[in-house]
């Protein structure tokens, strides 16, 4: 392993992403990251680089460009994470990046570690690993997985665009650990950091990438911007693919209903500090970053994940910060549908035995996933696979707004939605059958599609769909 070079103690990154070409960002300096530090130890694979090569393009830049934007995801969520939480076990002690996995426009996170690629495009070689907002956005999976790797196998609509919200909420709170992007954040929007900016526009190079050959797959200046004006709809009624400017149950484009009001959310925290300059907003990202933590302790597992998330963070917070911030994220949480005025109203009135519950979470609260199966012929299969469902018990009595106002039904089909899910997973080409289990009259769908999903057959010899990797678009 090459040793560091002694002449520096700095390396050159980006803040948050190189920017959409011909974008004019310069590297910034930051201390040499040590990505062994804590619990949640990163590395890059391949052997360590001097420093004195980093500049933009070298393969090392591209190495210590990665390593610091793991460890940036990895220090924050250490903070605010209970003692004592690791990485999946399937990913072990260190939580690996490979930097060139491939010629794609993609990254993902599998529970061996985090895959990057790199593609040309008009001229310009993309290497997603190289982007703060990727690598970020990639380490947030693996950070959810290890809070909650229930999630992971959860067949649900909802809980799989939370698993890309959290990941983008990751992108945004990481960066906030680089100050002076907090600072440009604030020049750029005037102070206002609810408006788009760069820190709200996430991985605009991977996005004006994959713009050139699909303008219709992402966003017109980024791959997805936080500051959105989308609302809640029940995923079970929406189409599972549209266009960018439109809403569908696809996790990506779902996940920006909970982005946004996160992020909305968290310009509402800003504007309740002393301070409301740099250190404020990175201040008000600490903030946010533990309510939606210890929310996620204790949200069930249930078709309505949204709403149950946002009911947690709401008690969480009246825990933890004395309900300081509840109308603030309440106005947030209702102006994106997430909850309803009635339901958010009534989450500020909870009695203590309630905020006990969610502020000290007791060992095996959540019970394990049921199973359902699902007829195999309806997708060309020669059998019956199963699937697990969000059938654990709602805690709070929330749904989400209904568009003609009130609230949605309260209790929603868990088989239901995880049939759904399954149905959407088919029809976006996301699942990998082996030939085996294929009939004669199973469609033919597209290779080049990225699965996540794949028909295994247990140690019993039934067939299962299981998750087997979150990719990036």
């Amino acid at each position: 392993m090459t040793q560091p070079d002694t002449k520096t103690q700095t390396i050159r990154t980006w803040e948050d992403d190189p920017g959409q070409p011909p974008a004019a960002r310069q590297p910034i300096q930051r201390p040499i990251p040590n990505g062994s530090a804590g619990p949640l130890a990163v590395a890059v694979a391949g052997a360590r680089p001097a420093q004195s090569g980093d500049y933009p393009g070298s393969e090392e830049f591209r190495y210590w460009a990665a390593v610091d934007a793991l460890s940036r995801a990895a220090t924050f969520w250490g903070k605010h994470l209970p003692a004592g939480t690791t990485w999946n076990p399937d990913v072990g002690s260190v939580l690996e990046a490979t930097l060139d996995f491939g010629d794609l426009l993609n990254a993902y996170y599998d529970r061996e570690g985090l895959k990057f690629f790199r593609h040309a495009v008009a001229g310009v070689t993309v290497h997603s690993g190289e982007s703060p907002d990727v690598a970020c956005h990639e380490t947030g999976h693996a950070i959810l997985d290890a809070l909650r790797p229930d999630l992971w196998g959860a067949f649900s609509a909802e809980v799989a665009a939370f698993h890309e919200a959290f990941g983008d909420m990751s992108a945004i709170l990481a960066s906030l650990e680089v100050g002076s992007l907090a600072d440009d954040v604030l020049a750029e929007t005037h102070g206002n950091p609810a408006q788009s900016s760069r820190l709200s526009r996430l991985a605009e190079q991977l996005g004006w990438a994959i713009r050139q050959s699909a303008p219709d797959k992402v966003e017109a200046d980024c791959l997805r911007n936080a500051a959105n004006s989308w609302f809640y709809q029940d995923p079970i009624a929406l189409p599972p693919l549209a266009p960018a400017n439109q809403l569908s149950s696809e996790p990506h484009y779902f996940s920006r209903i909970f982005t946004g009001a996160f992020f909305e959310g968290l310009a509402g925290v800003f504007r309740q500090q002393q301070n409301r300059d740099g250190a404020g907003l990175v201040k008000a990202g600490d903030v946010m970053g533990s309510l939606l933590v210890a929310a996620l302790r204790t949200t069930p597992v249930v078709p309505r994940f949204y709403a149950q998330t946002a009911a947690h963070m709401l008690a969480a917070d009246q825990t933890l910060y004395g309900g300081a911030h509840v109308p603030a994220l309440s106005a947030a949480f209702i102006r994106h549908g997430i909850l309803s005025p009635g339901e958010a109203i009534s989450m500020a009135t909870l009695a203590e035995e309630q905020l006990t519950a969610v502020a000290e979470p007791e060992p095996g609260l959540l019970a394990p996933l049921d199973e359902t199966t699902v007829p195999g012929e309806r997708f060309g299969l020669t059998d019956v696979f199963s699937v697990r469902v969000p059938a654990q018990e709602p805690r709070f009595r929330v749904a989400g707004a209904a568009p003609e106002g009130g609230e949605l039904e309260q209790v929603a089909n868990p088989e239901r939605a995880a049939l759904s899910f399954v149905e959407d997973l088919f029809r976006q080409g996301r699942v990998e059958v082996p030939d085996d289990v294929l009939t004669p009259a199973a469609p033919v769908v597209d290779g080049t599609r990225t699965h996540t999903h794949a028909v295994a057959r247990t140690e019993s010899g039934e067939l299962s769909l299981d998750r087997v990797l979150f990719a990036a678009p």
